[in-house]
């Protein structure tokens, strides 16, 4: 299975540095979570829409979704960016809010034909606003590290 970590840090150069590593961010130094099969691009695009009302061409084409920061001949593994607009969204967003999200994402093309339910989305979310929370505070970006 596709290995999708994502995680927290300053700028592009340090998250472009996860790759110098074996195995991905290191919790012992930035704000991981794992979230196996939600690739950083399509999928992540799918939740910026839900979540910002734009429709997906409008998601996907928002600066840093789903930027390839890594260089593509590095290996398998990669470094993409998180739109901070998708960053700032989930930050803000209740718990409400999300749980919607989690619905409207399950029955996403991208997901539908998946076995992820609405309330395992919604654990997930959950996880991700945290982390999207975290990273404002600090004022970081979110990126995922993704391996194949």
């Amino acid at each position: 299975m596709v290995m999708c970590d994502y995680f927290s840090a300053t700028g592009d150069e340090e998250a472009v540095g996860v790759l110098d590593e074996p195995g991905g961010p290191d919790p012992a130094v930035f704000d991981v979570l794992p979230l196996k099969g939600i690739d950083p691009v399509v999928v992540m695009a799918r939740l910026e829409a839900i979540v910002t009302g734009r429709d997906h061409d409008e998601a996907s084409a928002r600066p840093r979704s789903g930027e390839l920061l890594s260089d593509p001949g590095h290996g398998s593994a990669f470094v993409v960016s998180v739109s901070d607009s998708l960053r700032r969204a989930l930050a803000s967003a209740s718990d409400e809010r999300l749980a919607e999200a989690a619905m409207s994402w399950a029955d996403s093309e991208e997901l539908r034909d998946g076995p992820t339910s609405a309330d395992d989305l919604l654990a997930a979310l959950r996880l991700l606003a945290g982390l999207a929370r975290r990273a404002d505070r600090e004022n970081r970006r979110l990126y995922c590290w993704w391996a194949l």
